[in-house]
């Protein structure tokens, strides 16, 4: 099928925001919003139109996905569905409501579900702080398809995970060959929605950051007297 021309005024400006980034922007190179505003002088929504685009599988990035881009720019990386396709952009929106990210949010006791750092926090060695979303996870069930869940994410994870897919079936099955210790003291950490360590444990994380020398002296000093 033919593609129409972006400036086919007969056509909806998200279909026309679509075909401006195929064949004017092009995938992987980077645009602004002023790049939007001198494409489509004129119309008010013109920016908000391209962000629509993300509902129908479109990939289009910000400096919170991709930190090497500015704070005005936005990259083209991967065309979804023809919206300009008779029958096509037709979807009713899947964006998130700002309930879903407050009860989301909520749920997932505010802080990133991969790695645990809370909002405002500096990430480690840098002098950057925390932002959390919310992600998109695809969750693969049990009888093989697969659904996309929603769960709280910071923003360097939301980058790095972006792609992965959960395996719940996986999941369960492992759940399934767990003893009855193991059962009981995870239901104790779920109910928490926090793992205590023991004090073997905490020693354990402490000694592996030792040099070498110092690591040596303490094995010395927990090896059993001789008899």
């Amino acid at each position: 099928m033919d593609m129409p021309s972006w400036t086919d005024q007969k056509l909806g400006t998200m279909k026309r925001a679509g075909l401006w980034l195929v064949t004017v922007v092009g995938e992987g190179n980077i645009f602004t919003k002023e790049d939007v505003k001198a494409a489509f002088p004129g119309i008010s929504q013109a920016d908000r139109r391209v962000r629509d685009l993300r509902d129908h599988g479109w990939q289009i990035d910000t400096n919170r996905e991709d930190a090497s881009l500015g704070q005005h720019e936005q990259r083209f990386v991967k065309q979804g569905e023809p919206v300009w396709q008779p029958g096509k952009g037709t979807r009713p929106s899947t964006a998130i409501t700002q309930t879903q990210r407050r009860e989301v949010l909520s749920r997932d006791g505010n802080f990133c579900r991969s790695c645990g750092i809370a909002p405002g926090e500096i990430y480690a060695g840098t002098y950057e702080s925390a932002q959390i979303d919310i992600a998109r996870r695809v969750v693969r069930q049990q009888d093989g398809t697969e659904k996309t869940e929603l769960v709280a994410e910071c923003n360097r994870c939301r980058v790095g995970g972006r792609g992965a897919v959960t395996d719940l079936g996986e999941m369960l099955r492992r759940a399934e060959g767990l003893s009855g210790l193991d059962r009981r003291m995870l239901s104790v950490w779920m109910d928490r929605d926090r793992r205590e360590f023991s004090a073997a444990e905490r020693f354990w994380a402490d000694y592996r950051t030792l040099p070498g020398e110092s690591r040596a002296k303490v094995r010395d000093a927990l090896k059993p007297p001789a008899e």
